[in-house]
């Protein structure tokens, strides 16, 4: 029996994609985030997450798109920054305008990960299209991309405010 190539074992290739000034662009997106009249538009699908890296102590302040289930965000991502998420370790957030603490439920496990982005999927179109899952005639989300998202490393963020 042979063995696998490394190629073959190599984690998958990142599928959510930046746009060229994702920077310049995130920059945009919290200003309006802001402003109290303009959040309650734009807030409908996006929350900010204020961040402190883990192990740099970088300050993050990320627009993301969301899915509200009950009381609670979810938010997923399979970026760096996301890595930063600790279970038990809350976070602020900006939410339909206002800045608040969220306590933090971070899951990684494939089925716990593929179940909640196909809710966020189903709930946010342009958040399967960022992140490159594909949706079915009926507007739910490819099996396989979803498998895929969670293989190239997307953890998902139950974030409940405060």
């Amino acid at each position: 029996m042979t063995n696998p190539s490394a190629s073959s074992m190599a984690r998958p290739v990142a599928r959510a994609q930046t746009l060229p000034l994702q920077r310049l662009v995130n920059g945009v997106v919290r200003g309006l985030l802001c402003t109290p009249v303009v959040s309650r538009v734009v807030g409908k699908r996006l929350v900010t997450v204020y961040l402190v890296g883990r192990k740099s102590g970088r300050r993050y302040a990320v627009p993301v798109a969301y899915c509200r289930v009950w009381e609670s965000v979810l938010v997923a991502s399979q970026f760096t920054w996301a890595r930063n998420f600790r279970t038990g370790e809350p976070v602020e957030i900006r939410l339909a305008g206002r800045r608040r603490h969220a306590d933090v439920r971070v899951l990684t496990d494939e089925s716990d990960v593929v179940e909640l982005l196909a809710m966020i999927a189903r709930d946010n179109h342009q958040f399967a299209k960022f992140n490159r899952i594909g949706l079915d005639q009926n507007g739910n989300p490819l099996p396989d991309d979803l498998h895929l998202a969670w293989a190239a490393g997307t953890r998902v963020a139950v974030l409940t405010p405060r």
